[in-house]
C-alpha cells in the first residue's frame, strides 16, 4: 500500500483575503470543546478499541523496516552530522484482546564517529494502538504515563478543537477519505500532557494520524529539549486502520550550557504486509513483548535496501513535519516554550568564547547566557576581556528562527574577525598552535556595531538572508611578540580604520548528507568612510559517496571579486579597504605555500578530495589537490594621511601572477577525525588538521 497523500480541500474564503487576516484573528473564531469536537472525540474513543471489540479480527502480523540514526545538530548549520546509523527489520504481531510480540530479525549498524550510544528498546521498535492509554518512551525513564487524548476519561484532562478538514487519498482504495484535524491541549500545561494534533476519519472516528509532542514536566530526563513524534495509520483489508508509518525525534543537550551541538535521535519506520487471522501458535506471545533473535542470525538478514540508502534520499536536515509539530504545539497550549530544558543557561557559540590566545589578543577570557523567550526565539548575551590591547568584549542579541521568516538582530563590542577567504584552523587548535610553536593562523581586527538580519526559510536546505549592517573596524597590535615557549610570533596586519554600512543578500542550499550538493551565493554594497564599496561571491560544494560509505570524493569551487568607487575622503581615492580584500596560500585554501601570501579584489579557488577507508575506523586514505587565483582588477594606492597602505606591500603579498596548483596525499587517523596530509606547492609542507565537520565546535 503507497503512503498516505493529503490534499487540503480549497476553502471558500478568497486567497487574496486570507493573506490580510492574521493568525491570531482565524483562532479566535475556533471554538475548544464545541459539541462537534466532543462528539468526534467520544466515537474515536470507541472505534479505538476496533481490534478488540471486532470479533471478526483475531490477530494479524505484519513485517517492518526501520532506521534509527544518531547525530550531532549544529546550530551554526542546516545539516546534521552524522554519527551512528542502524537498520533494522521486525516481525510485529497482535492478538485479541490485547497480546502484543515484536521480534528484531535484522539490525545491523555503523559508526562514523567514535561513540558509545545505547537505544531505549522502544527506539528500536515500532507502536501498536497509538501508545495504548498511557504513553510511555525509553522505558519510562524519558515519558511516563501520559494520558492519551483518546483514552477514557480524557475529556476531563484535555480541551479538543476542531481545527482542519482534508482529505486523504489512499492508492488502491475506491475514494478517498476525508479527515478532520483535531487540535488537542491540557487543560493544566504544567502537568505532563500530551499537546498536538489527532486526524480523525470523518464517517468512522477511526485515528488516521497523530502529531504530537509533550509539555515540558513530561520529560523525566533532564537533557531532554524535546520529543517529537509523527505516527501515521492507513487501512489494511479494507476495514482495519493499523500503524503505517512512524517518525520519532528526540533531541538532548546539557541541561545547564547552550552549546553549539546537541545530539539527536531520530527513528523512521514503515510496517507492510499484514496478513490476518492466521494460525499462530501459543508460544508465539510467551515471554517478553520484544525479543531478538540470535546475533549471527540478525546480522545476516538479506536487507532490501542499503545502509544509507534513506539518507541518500532524505538527506539529515529535519523533516518539515517534526519541525512544524514543535510549533503548532506551542500555539495550541499558547504557552512560549515547550523545551524540557531551562530557560535560562550558560551559552557558548565554540570552547573559544571562554578561553583563547593569539598574538594580537593575548589572554582572552569570557563567557555567556542565553534565556529562551518562546519556541523560535530567544535571547543572547557575550562578555569578555582581552588582556593584550585591554579591550573589554561585549554582545547582546535577539534571534527568531525561520519558520518560515526569522528575524535576527545583534549589536557587539571589540568583536573578533579575521581577513582571509576561509579560516586556517578552528580556534582551539590555533589556541594550542599559538602557545606551543606560536604559529598563529589568525590575521585579526575589532568590529564594533549593529547588525539585523531577515531570514527566509524556502525548504528545510535553502533559505535566502538579507542583513543591514553598521561598524565601525580597529586594528589591533601585537601584543604578544614571542610565544610562552620562546618562539617568535609574525606581525599583525593593520586594516582601513573606519565606519563601515552595508546591505547584503545572500542565497544558500545547505548539503544533506551524501551524494549530494550545495550552493551558496551572496552579493554586498555599501560605505566604508563615505566610500562606496561592492562585493560579492558564490561557491559550490559536490560530494559522491559509495553506499557504504567507505569512499567518497569531494569538490569545492568558491569565487569572489570587488571593486570600490571613486571618492575624495580616506582611505585613498577609489582603493578598497584591506579588509574586503581576499586572501589565499596555505592550509586550508591553496595548501603548499605561504599561509595568505596571495591577495586580490578577485579570487577563484577549487579544491578536491578523494578518500577510501584502508583500515576503518583506524586509517582513511586521502588524495587531495587544489587551484587558486587572485587578481587585482584595480591596483590599490596608498593613503595620503591614514594608516592604510596598499596591502600588496603592507601585507607582503602578491597575486599570484596566473593559476597556482598544489596536490598532496595524507591520510585520516581514528574515525577520520584527526587528518596528516603532505602536500607541495611551492613548498613542501606537512599538515595536521582536524575533520571540518568538527570545526564549528572548537
Amino acid at each position: 500500500m503507497g503512503r498516505l497523500t493529503r490534499i487540503r480541500q480549497i476553502r471558500v474564503v478568497p486567497a487574496l483575503l486570507a493573506l490580510f487576516v492574521s493568525p491570531l484573528a482565524t483562532r479566535a473564531q475556533t471554538v475548544w470543546n464545541d459539541a462537534r469536537a466532543i462528539e468526534l472525540m467520544e466515537r474515536a474513543r470507541v472505534r479505538r478499541t476496533l481490534p478488540v471489540a471486532d470479533s471478526l479480527l483475531r490477530n494479524y502480523q505484519a513485517v517492518a523496516r526501520g532506521m534509527v540514526y544518531f547525530y550531532l545538530d549544529r546550530r551554526d548549520a542546516r545539516e546534521r552530522t552524522l554519527v551512528k546509523t542502524d537498520q533494522l527489520a521486525l516481525e510485529v504481531f497482535w492478538a485479541a484482546p490485547n497480546r502484543t510480540k515484536q521480534r528484531i530479525v535484522g539490525r545491523r549498524d555503523d559508526s562514523r564517529l567514535p561513540n558509545r550510544m545505547y537505544y531505549h528498546l522502544d527506539h528500536l521498535t515500532v507502536v501498536q494502538n497509538e501508545f495504548g492509554n498511557a504513553i510511555r518512551l525509553g522505558g519510562g525513564d524519558e515519558v511516563r504515563d501520559v494520558p492519551h487524548p483518546a483514552a477514557a476519561g480524557s475529556d476531563s484532562l484535555y480541551d479538543y478543537r476542531l481545527s482542519d478538514s482534508l482529505t486523504i487519498v489512499l492508492p488502491g482504495a475506491p475514494e478517498p477519505i476525508r479527515a478532520y484535524e483535531i487540535e488537542v491541549r491540557p487543560r493544566r500545561p504544567d502537568r505532563p500532557a500530551f499537546v498536538g494534533s489527532l486526524f480523525v476519519d470523518r464517517s468512522s472516528a477511526d485515528i488516521v494520524r497523530m502529531t504530537f509532542t509533550f509539555t515540558p514536566s513530561s520529560y523525566l530526563d533532564p537533557r531532554l529539549d524535546h520529543i517529537s513524534i509523527s505516527l501515521d495509520n492507513s487501512l489494511w483489508d479494507g476495514r482495519y486502520w493499523l500503524p503505517y508509518e512512524q517518525h520519532l525525534e528526540i533531541r538532548r543537550q546539557i541541561p545547564e550550557l547552550d552549546f553549539v551541538a546537541g545530539s539527536i535521535i531520530q527513528a523512521r519506520f514503515r510496517i507492510t504486509d499484514y496478513e490476518f487471522n492466521q494460525d499462530l501458535p501459543p508460544s508465539t506471545f510467551l515471554g517478553p513483548p520484544v525479543v531478538t533473535v540470535p546475533r549471527e542470525q540478525r546480522e545476516s538478514f538479506p536487507f532490501e535496501e542499503g545502509l544509507y540508502d534513506d539518507l541518500d534520499e532524505a538527506g539529515l536536515a529535519p523533516p518539515p513535519s517534526l519541525e512544524q509539530i514543535r510549533a503548532t504545539a506551542a500555539r495550541i497550549v499558547g504557552q512560549s516554550t515547550l523545551s524540557g530544558l531551562p530557560r535560562l543557561r550558560l551559552a557558548l557559540n565554540d570552547a573559544s568564547d571562554v578561553f583563547r590566545y593569539n598574538r594580537a589578543e593575548g589572554v582572552y577570557v569570557g563567557g555567556g547566557t542565553s534565556y529562551r523567550l518562546s519556541e523560535r526565539a530567544s535571547a543572547s548575551l557575550g562578555a569578555g576581556f582581552t588582556v593584550g590591547p585591554e579591550r573589554p568584549y561585549l554582545m547582546v542579541g535577539l534571534q527568531s528562527a525561520p519558520t518560515p521568516i526569522g528575524i535576527e538582530a545583534e549589536a557587539w563590542l571589540n568583536e573578533l574577525r579575521d581577513v582571509g577567504v576561509r579560516a586556517g584552523m578552528p580556534g582551539v587548535l590555533n589556541t594550542l598552535t599559538s602557545l606551543a610553536r606560536g604559529d598563529d593562523y589568525l590575521d585579526p581586527y575589532h568590529a564594533s556595531g549593529a547588525r539585523i538580519t531577515l531570514t527566509r526559510a524556502f525548504t528545510a536546505r535553502a533559505r535566502m538572508r538579507a542583513a543591514l549592517r553598521s561598524e565601525r573596524h580597529r586594528s589591533l597590535p601585537l601584543s604578544q611578540e614571542d610565544s610562552p615557549l620562546g618562539r617568535g610570533f609574525r606581525g599583525v596586519r593593520p586594516i582601513d580604520e573606519g565606519w563601515l554600512h552595508a546591505l547584503s543578500a545572500s542565497f544558500a542550499v545547505d548539503p544533506g548528507e551524501a551524494g549530494t550538493r550545495a550552493l551558496d551565493a551572496w552579493i554586498e554594497g555599501g560605505l566604508f568612510e563615505g566610500h562606496g564599496f561592492a562585493r560579492a561571491g558564490a561557491g559550490v560544494s559536490l560530494q559522491r559517496a559509495s553506499a557504504a560509505r567507505d569512499r567518497d570524493i569531494r569538490f569545492r569551487l568558491a569565487a569572489g571579486a570587488a571593486t570600490s568607487t571613486a571618492g575624495t575622503s580616506a582611505p585613498a581615492q577609489g582603493a578598497l579597504p584591506a579588509q574586503l580584500h581576499f586572501l589565499l596560500g596555505g592550509r586550508h585554501t591553496l595548501p603548499g605555500y605561504a599561509y595568505r601570501s596571495f591577495i586580490g579584489d578577485a579570487f577563484l579557488l577549487a579544491g578536491v578530495t578523494a578518500s577510501r577507508d584502508l583500515v576503518w575506523p583506524i586509517i582513511r586514505l586521502r588524495v587531495t589537490g587544489a587551484a587558486g587565483w587572485t587578481h587585482m582588477m584595480r591596483p590599490p594606492r596608498a593613503t595620503l594621511d591614514g594608516p592604510i597602505s596598499d596591502p600588496l606591500r603592507a601585507w607582503n603579498t602578491s597575486t599570484t601572477d596566473g593559476l597556482r596548483l598544489s596536490a598532496g596525499v595524507g591520510a585520516g587517523v581514528f574515525f577520520d577525525m584527526l587528518r596528516l596530509d603532505v602536500v607541495r606547492g611551492d613548498e613542501w609542507q606537512l599538515l595536521l588538521s582536524l575533520n571540518p565537520d568538527l570545526w564549528s565546535m572548537l
